[in-house]
């Protein structure tokens, strides 16, 4: 599937209507099961899908490294005739075997069967305070220079080749210390895009992310800190706000978070002593 499509509309300009083609970003459910066993439903753009099912199991502490997993797949199309209402395809499947049987009966604080849309990520399944039970605060001395900051949105907005062709997107891009962009996703949900990258980095061994940076367009909401905090990646920037509770697990978590990245400028929410004048 592509993660764009051709739609007829009717646009206005200088008062007069035409029909044109416009591309827009496609929405399309995800199921993720584990040893055939349906997990979640997702909304997403389809691609990078085994990423995101393994940066979701990641971030839920339902595996703790890549090594967890034997294999990711599509689910065969005969397997697919089972699937819920509204999947309208096998490649909206995916199923995680791991190396282990996965007992979701004993894992703590675990919901099943909620559905996650593409603006929440935890859909009320997790509390600060349990986030604080399972993610012990980083220590990291990681720094970066103040220059490596203003140079971050350019690069990010460069590579969203979707967003650029459709206005539709988020994306969240992960950065090294001099700030060169190593990994970018793009999906409809900030949070999906954060799983995306994360799941890529945990299929790469890269993780835990100690010495990286995480940008994300949009707002830092309260799921994509959580995120971070599980790979252990200590800064995270955003292109707008950040919510409430978003900064209180920030400085809870000992995690700089930075928001209203434009230009030179910026707005530095928790843990500043990161962000240094010279190297």
């Amino acid at each position: 599937m592509q993660p764009t499509s051709t739609k007829l509309i009717t646009r206005w300009s200088d008062a007069k209507p035409a029909q044109v083609e416009d591309e827009l970003v496609v929405e399309e459910p995800l199921e993720i099961r584990v040893g055939q066993q349906s997990l979640i439903v997702v909304m997403r753009t389809p691609g990078h899908d085994f990423e995101l099912a393994a940066g979701f199991l990641y971030t839920e502490s339902l595996i703790t490294s890549g090594d967890d997993i034997e294999i990711i797949a599509y689910c065969e199309e005969e397997d697919a005739e089972t699937q819920p209402a509204g999947l309208s395809s096998w490649q909206n499947i995916v199923n995680v075997r791991l190396i282990e049987e996965l007992d979701f009966e004993t894992q703590s604080g675990w919901q099943r069967n909620f559905h996650a849309n593409a603006s929440c990520g935890l859909c009320g399944k997790m509390t600060i305070e349990s986030v604080r039970q399972q993610v012990p605060p980083l220590n990291s001395g990681f720094r970066v220079n103040q220059d490596v900051f203003y140079k971050l949105n350019d690069q990010l907005r460069k590579a969203q080749s979707v967003f650029e062709r459709t206005g539709g997107l988020h994306a969240a891009g992960l950065f090294n210390e001099a700030g060169e962009l190593l990994i970018i996703r793009e999906d409809i949900g900030r949070h999906n895009a954060v799983d995306k990258v994360i799941g890529q980095a945990l299929l790469a061994d890269l993780v835990p992310l100690d010495c990286h940076i995480l940008m994300v367009s949009g707002r830092a909401s309260f799921e994509i800190v959580q995120k971070a905090l599980f790979a252990r990646i200590p800064i995270i920037v955003a292109v707008s706000a950040a919510s409430t509770l978003a900064v209180d697990l920030a400085k809870e978590g000992n995690l700089t978070l930075v928001g209203f990245m434009r230009g030179q400028s910026m707005a530095v929410y928790s843990c500043p002593e990161r962000i240094c004048h010279e190297m």
